[in-house]
């Protein structure tokens, strides 16, 4: 069965959406953040001490949106449904790349800057004016997908996909991050609703078999 080491409000939540949204089977491991610093143990499985961690089998994985294409790759299509899965002879291919990496590379910074400065520091540390500056910048970086979706419903006209689930760094991100005018989080970062609340149920503290 496929084991997924997690952490509450942090990359991992991508490859944990897709699980739920493929209905693969899997073993649900939630760890204090960081683990590298508050579950120690973790570090024989993972000596970078980062989560997320997959296990298949014999693949292991760390990196959340190469999860995310590996989890739809092996087990997308055919009954399970769940994100489309895009070959190479496909219009959207280089877009679906594209977006998938864009998540991650692009997306990621400015939230992280963002989620440090008004949450993770102490009040002595927080810096309020960096954390607006890079809010902005955050939505800023969101007007390419919106030029997108204005015809669209999701960036890859064959429908959801694990680039949607790339964008999604942290459950609560949308709604955190909410501009005060402009771009507003719409329905294609989701899939299912009731896909992405059963992954956001899932993360309780612990075990969880599903």
């Amino acid at each position: 069965m496929i084991k997924l080491y997690h952490c509450v409000e942090a990359r991992s939540f991508r490859p944990l959406w897709a699980l739920e949204e493929l209905r693969l089977p899997y073993q649900l491991h939630v760890l204090p953040f960081p683990p590298r610093a508050h579950a120690k143990s973790f570090l024989q499985l993972n000596p970078l001490g980062t989560i997320p961690l997959l296990i298949d089998g014999d693949t292991r994985m760390t990196e959340s949106s190469a999860i995310c294409e590996y989890l739809v790759a092996r087990y997308g299509g055919g009954e399970r449904g769940g994100p489309v899965a895009f070959v190479p002879n496909d219009a959207d291919f280089g877009r679906y790349l594209n977006y998938l990496s864009f998540g991650e590379a692009t997306l990621t910074f400015p939230i992280a800057i963002y989620m440090r400065y008004t949450r993770l520091e102490p009040p002595q540390r927080k810096l309020p004016q960096a954390a607006e500056d890079y809010r902005r910048f955050f939505f800023g970086r969101l007007r390419v997908m919106a030029q997108i979706l204005e015809t669209q419903d999701y960036l890859c006209a064959a429908g959801f996909s694990a680039a949607v689930l790339s964008r999604m760094a942290f459950s609560e991100i949308p709604f955190a991050l909410t501009p005060r005018s402009g771009i507003l989080p719409t329905s294609a970062f989701f899939g299912s609703a009731g896909d992405i609340a059963a992954a956001t149920g899932a993360s309780a503290p612990g075990l969880v078999m599903m």
